[in-house]
């Protein structure tokens, strides 16, 4: 066996076997990195290079400013304005609390980009205000949990960004638009299948719908919003850079959530900002140590080897979309977003791209992708933040979440296969 090989089977190998002894991400992919270099007999300074190369980017500088503006948002009292915002607008049809719960996930994620903060937060709130009005904990939960991964699409979303800088320098801005409708087709699919399960089970309406009770609540919610407003607009308009816009966006939620909302005082501000200084210490040392594990990916070939054995198995298109969605729904059920983004991006994009599907398309099948790994075990964080916010064993969350893995499978083949709900959007405003 030569170096070359032996180096790729212990980069893969050790990852791998340390993933299914449930090291750490950030463990996992840089100790083999290093057992990678040892191997081939490098300097493991070059280790430290690529660290320090993976971070040095004026685009991932807009990665903790949307954190830091999500936990602010998020923390500031805004979760009850876009409940009733939400109830305003479709409370009244029938499991109208299912409905308030994806609606309510859809503005909440176009400020705080996390599917885990979205479950947190609105979670929290609405579970036990559903179970309380005869709906199940189970199929609330569900519903909660599903929901969230909306934020992942709706931007502006900081996984977006990693994507962006992974792919190659993406335009932030075209990525953003695209999320937009996939958000929109996401939520829309849950809703369907959350009717039929109220239909089947009796759950209650709400109370009718009334223009002026949704102009009231849209007032109420309207400082919420504009900062999702401010990022979009400021960056697609060539107002600001994604950088420059986050930071904006940063200022713009202290403001609202201490001096509007009045969520915050200043000691929950600092707290808010330790919050973030431990998420942004992962996803950082993520980005550094997945740059390390990307060096030693393309210099052993390994993208290239990996396009030929997927271009091998078949020469038609949909199969091989369908194979990429496969593999990117495995490694869902096995790591995390980020890391997934990181690692997979350069092996696969080559191939998604020699299909015919644009880099833009790419990015939004992959969060989508990444949003049900979220869901599934053994890794599944917001699986897990659903099922200790209910209260309820994972074992009955999964069981009710199976009609909601339907409903978001559908939308990732809509998705995969009409380009146009992903690039119409950008291409509109290119």
């Amino acid at each position: 066996m030569s170096i070359e090989s032996l180096a790729v089977l212990v980069l893969l190998g050790s990852f791998f076997i340390m993933i299914l002894l449930r090291f750490p991400i950030a463990y996992a992919v840089g100790l083999s990195t290093v057992f990678c270099l040892l191997v081939q007999g490098s300097s493991l300074t070059t280790f430290c290079a690529k660290m320090v190369d993976g971070i040095f980017s004026f685009s991932l500088m807009a990665v903790p400013f949307f954190i830091t503006m999500g936990v602010l948002m998020g923390t500031g009292g805004i979760s009850e304005k876009l409940i009733a915002l939400a109830n305003s607008l479709v409370g009244w049809m029938r499991g109208g609390m299912a409905m308030v719960n994806i609606v309510a996930s859809y503005f909440f994620g176009g400020i705080s980009g996390s599917a885990s903060a979205d479950t947190a937060s609105l979670g929290s709130i609405l579970i036990p205000m559903m179970v309380d009005q005869g709906y199940d904990a189970d199929f609330s939960t569900a519903v909660t949990i599903t929901s969230s991964c909306e934020g992942l699409l709706v931007p502006p979303s900081h996984n977006m960004v990693i994507y962006a800088t992974t792919a190659g320098g993406i335009s932030v801005g075209s990525l953003f638009l695209a999320g937009y409708l996939p958000g929109a087709l996401l939520a829309l699919s849950l809703m369907v299948g959350s009717y039929i399960i109220s239909v089947k089970r009796h759950y209650p309406k709400g109370e009718p719908f009334h223009l002026g009770n949704f102009f009231k609540q849209l007032g109420k919610s309207f400082w919420a919003l504009a900062a999702v407003l401010i990022v979009v607009f400021g960056v697609v308009g060539g107002v600001f850079t994604p950088t420059e816009s986050a930071a904006i966006a940063v200022i713009y939620s202290l403001i609202v959530s201490v001096f509007v909302y009045k969520g915050l005082n200043w000691k929950g501000v600092w707290k808010a900002l330790g919050s973030c200084v431990d998420t942004l210490s992962i996803v950082l040392i993520l980005i550094a140590t997945s740059a390390a594990f990307g060096y030693c990916l393309t210099t052993l070939h390994v993208p290239d080897l990996a396009a030929e054995f997927i271009t091998g198995v078949s020469s038609n298109p949909i199969v091989l979309a369908l194979l990429l969605n496969l593999i990117l729904l495995v490694l869902g059920c096995i790591m995390d977003m980020a890391p997934i983004i990181l690692i997979a991006t350069p092996i696969l994009l080559p191939v998604a791209v020699s299909i015919g599907i644009d880099p833009i398309q790419f990015g939004i099948m992959i969060v989508l992708n990444c949003g049900i790994g979220l869901l599934t075990p053994p890794v599944g964080a917001v699986l897990f933040i659903g099922s200790a916010v209910a209260k309820t064993p994972m074992e009955k969350v999964v069981k009710a979440t199976l009609p909601f893995y339907l409903c978001m499978l559908i939308t990732l083949l809509l998705i995969t296969f009409i380009p146009e709900i992903s690039m119409w959007l950008p291409n509109l405003f290119a």
